[in-house]
């Protein structure tokens, strides 16, 4: 029996002429309104622009915590699924005979530095350490913070943030974009991916709408990634050159200034644009080369003069208990607990002091010891059992806020980058099979992000657990981490050879993260087409400059001892939309598996290889 065919048809008008001569006038034209009023609110009232994002970035996490825990869960397993299928994992992404168009290394070169370099210089040791000292095992008072008993916790959570679950974000959308680019001939762009559902509804409002929300979450993906990375850049130069004039010294720790912040945003974009005029051929294929060189010196250090038998034993044993708990991990999210509800759990002797008490036993960030000494009044004099009591009453609501600060921060994270680097892996896997693309790209680089959090942060914890580095490293901010890591593992001419290293490969990074982005952009604004002319990619590098930049001035200038805060809220909102896309990918992916399966069996179709 024939089996209609795919629809293919996809129409994305473009103009003839003028300035936007290849492009969609309606996807750019809303993408740059949408832009251009995000950086006037938050350049004229910073204070209201980064209070009101981050309500509403506070009521979406209430609202759809669950949500995004339970989605990328099904990303996950919905993945391993097509992989295991021989039906679906044996299918290539091209037309027969297809061959690679990238080289194993360069492939995966290009794949790490766009899909994850900045994210792992600044949270290789930040991440472990963070979590080292706050995890659910330690708010449900199962182990102490910052001891041995709370590595194994702190190393789970870890490897979910950067594991299975993180890259099956990225190739859900990579996977989509690739097999209908080449295996239907249809354009490299967001809309491609839901026309199994819609069909030719992708030609009109509702593909622009799309396109929309995939240009839209990458600028944000990619502007807190830069901001994270332009802020560890600051940092490794003040170690380099100690000048303070970058600095905020007013703090405990010095920490990235305006100034230093905006200066340093500069010079990395300016790289940026150029790298991207230069194409991805050359640019970002050389640069992600030199990046992955220069990682492996970087963890090569860390394996000489760091605590590498120390790091391979809790890469072991945290890999096994990651895997027990993946289901768990997966599909365990957590509600806010309404007031009443705690009030309910109360012992009879603290009901009377609910409202005083419920902000300490609450504290996502906050210790019992602390709860205790931030009492005042009649409700101080509680008794020590009395107050254990009142503590675990707040354990769901501690979890929550844990989840939504840590997980789900990192789960929109991943979401608002994958366009880019989904667009990204599309772009680089041509004549590759379905399960070679999803082994390459979920489980390679995740173990080596394993490898690295396991050798870089064990390092560090060990430093602590020892006594050698003194708090130091507990104390520093997230993204001076690394530096002040090295400081207590090596000195002399190596420490500023290797510490002059981090920052040309944080650089690095920026720049193939950046450079990437915008081609990414340009490539969903011109209807697939690979090849955009230069002033685009111009322009949308200075956009991406004038968002990250407007945004860390408003976070800066709203008193806010972290000025990401703005560029995280905005990230968290702008994310949430395409998280709804992304579950429609996989209903409209699954549909083509399946019906492409049926028309070779029935004749209708050329096998896939």
């Amino acid at each position: 029996m024939s089996i209609k065919q795919p629809f293919t048809d996809l129409e994305i008008k473009t103009s003839d002429g003028g300035f936007y001569k290849g492009h969609s006038l309606e996807i750019a034209l809303l993408s740059k309104g949408i832009m251009v009023a995000l950086v006037l609110w938050a350049l004229v009232w910073p204070a209201n622009a980064t209070g009101v994002l981050g309500s509403l970035n506070w009521r979406i996490l209430e609202n759809f915590n669950a949500f995004y825990i339970v989605i990328v869960g099904f990303f996950a397993f919905f993945l391993f699924v097509i992989a295991a299928l021989p039906q679906t994992g044996k299918r290539i992404m091209g037309t027969p005979g297809q061959a690679k168009e990238f080289s194993d290394f360069s492939w995966f070169s290009m794949m790490f530095g766009a899909g994850l370099g900045v994210g792992l210089m600044v949270f290789a040791t930040a991440e472990p350490l963070g979590l080292w000292g706050s995890n659910p095992e330690v708010l449900a008072q199962n182990v102490v913070p910052n001891t041995e008993e709370a590595i194994q916790s702190g190393f789970r959570y870890t490897f979910l943030h950067y594991g299975f679950h993180a890259w099956a974000i990225y190739v859900v959308t990579g996977l989509s974009l690739a097999y209908y680019a080449y295996t239907r001939d249809m354009p490299l762009t967001i809309r491609t991916a839901l026309t199994p559902l819609f069909g030719k509804l992708m030609n009109g409002f509702l593909g622009h709408v799309v396109d929309v929300l995939g240009v839209v979450a990458t600028i944000l993906g990619v502007s807190v990634t830069i901001g994270f990375g332009v802020s560890q850049f600051v940092d490794g130069v003040y170690a380099v050159t100690g000048m303070e004039w970058m600095m905020d010294m007013s703090g405990d720790a010095p920490a990235p200034g305006t100034v230093g912040l905006l200066a340093g945003l500069f010079a990395i974009m300016g790289l940026s644009i150029i790298s991207a005029v230069s194409g991805v051929g050359r640019g970002v294929k050389y640069l992600s080369n030199l990046n992955l060189v220069l990682s492996i010196v970087l963890l090569l250090t860390f394996v000489v003069f760091g605590s590498f038998m120390f790091a391979m034993t809790t890469y072991a044993s945290a890999f096994v208990d990651y895997i027990l708990h993946f289901t768990a991990l997966s599909f365990g999210p957590y509600g806010p607990q309404p007031a009443a509800e705690f009030a309910a759990a109360l012992p009879a002797e603290a009901a009377p002091y609910a409202d005083a008490l419920r902000g300490g036993a609450t504290n996502a960030w906050g210790s019992f010891g602390g709860f205790k000494s931030g009492l005042e009044g009649e409700a101080a004099a509680l008794s020590d059992d009395v107050l254990s009591a009142v503590y675990a009453a707040g354990e769901p609501q501690r979890q929550f806020g844990w989840q939504a600060g840590w997980t789900t921060f990192y789960w929109a994270w991943w979401i608002a980058f994958s366009p880019f680097v989904g667009l990204f892996l599309a772009r680089i896997s041509r004549g590759r099979s379905v399960r070679e693309f999803i082994i390459g790209c979920v489980f390679a680089p995740a173990m080596v992000c394993f490898a690295w959090m396991a050798i870089l942060g064990g390092t560090a914890i060990d430093l602590e657990l020892s006594g050698a580095a003194e708090g130091a490293i507990i104390g520093a901010s997230n993204t001076a981490k690394l530096f002040v890591t090295l400081q207590s593992m090596i000195d002399g001419g190596l420490l500023s050879g290797i510490t002059i290293m981090c920052v040309v490969l944080i650089m690095t990074f920026l720049v193939t993260s950046a450079d990437s982005g915008i081609l990414v952009m340009n490539t969903i604004m011109s209807g697939g087409d690979q090849n955009v002319g230069n002033k685009h990619k111009i322009v949308w590098g200075l956009i991406l400059t004038a968002v990250i930049g407007t945004l860390l001035f408003a976070g800066k200038q709203n008193g806010g001892a972290d000025p990401m805060e703005a560029l995280k809220s905005a990230m968290i909102i702008g994310a949430l939309p395409f998280t709804m896309v992304m579950g429609l990918m996989c209903v409209s992916l699954a549909k083509a598996l399946f019906r492409d399966g049926q028309r070779d069996k029935a004749g209708d179709r050329a096998p896939a290889e």
